[in-house]
């Protein structure tokens, strides 16, 4: 049975949204934080049904991973992922091009019970204080029942610069095997050394660069006896995704849309991507995800 969904509005910075008398998340769209780090709305704690947290805030290891989030780590030399950015032949460097997306507007446009959605306007600007990007970004969460429910994530990235933007990754500017970008999942500690499992018999971390049409993640909780799923899907419409994903030295999942090639983007161009992950309790085998994933089509 589907629970009924819930919006409240926290503070002047930030929405939760529940499922029944379980928060499943919050989301900080007027985020505080270092300049250094990139500010961008992020969604922290995230929880499963269960009530268990399967993201991790600030890790001391990069301190601009926040729990889930939609970044971009090089718009024509500019980084919106935050920390520092990879230079060919200098590895990491911390330079004065980390941008920020501005929060400008959000707006309640479903509220269930079943289905709760809001979409939200954001500008990216450049450490300079140029103004580069707008967003228009719409999330949703559904299916909140037997054990799992999912959010949909949709963003359109419109360039307003005046000149072409060209949307890159560590990997395109030479760094092999590192093309993260796009949204980006920051799991618990815990979860290191998870499993990874993927569409059409793909899994492991040798998933890293591959393309599938789903990716999941199972990780293992401290303090409790239980696990959780996280099951990402990637729209058919996205552009050439191909899967950043680790489970150690710490566990995170990106379907990045720059991996291995930038994408440009004219003067007034746009570029759409939509996503879903489903947030589950328990450790689900590949039967049980590729079940769910065909009773579930986009």
């Amino acid at each position: 049975m589907a629970m009924t969904l819930a919006i409240t509005r926290l503070a002047e910075d930030r929405l939760a949204v529940s499922a029944g008398e379980v928060e499943l998340f919050e989301y900080v769209f007027r985020p505080s934080m270092p300049p250094f780090e990139g500010p961008k709305p992020y969604l922290h704690p995230v929880r499963t049904l269960a009530g268990d947290v399967v993201t991790a805030y600030r890790p001391h290891d990069h301190r601009w991973h926040k729990g889930i989030a939609m970044t971009a780590t090089d718009v024509s030399g500019q980084n919106f992922w935050g920390g520092v950015t990879y230079v060919h032949g200098q590895d990491y460097v911390a330079l004065p091009n980390v941008g920020a997306m501005r929060h400008e507007q959000l707006i309640v446009t479903e509220r269930g019970p079943e289905r709760i959605g809001f979409t939200e306007r954001l500008s990216w600007h450049t450490e300079a204080g140029e103004h580069w990007v707008d967003e228009v970004r719409e999330l949703a969460v559904l299916d909140a029942a037997d054990a799992s429910w999912t959010l949909e994530v949709a963003t359109t990235l419109t360039n307003i610069r005046g000149e072409r933007l060209v949307l890159g990754s560590p990997t395109t500017q030479g760094r092999a095997m590192a093309g993260y970008t796009g949204l980006f999942w920051r799991g618990p500690r815990a979860f290191t050394d998870g499993e990874v499992i993927a569409a059409d018999g793909g899994g492991g971390p040798e998933m890293m660069g591959r393309s599938a049409r789903w990716l999941a993640y199972v990780g293992r909780h401290d303090e409790v006896d239980r696990c959780s799923t996280l099951l990402f899907l990637d729209h058919p419409d996205n552009k050439a995704t191909h899967w950043f994903v680790r489970n150690t030295p710490f566990p995170a999942v990106n379907p990045s849309f720059a991996f291995f090639d930038p994408v440009e983007l004219a003067p007034g161009a746009t570029l759409s991507l939509r996503y879903r992950v489903v947030v589950a309790d328990g450790a689900w085998d590949r039967d049980r995800l590729e079940s769910y994933v065909e009773g579930h089509p986009w």
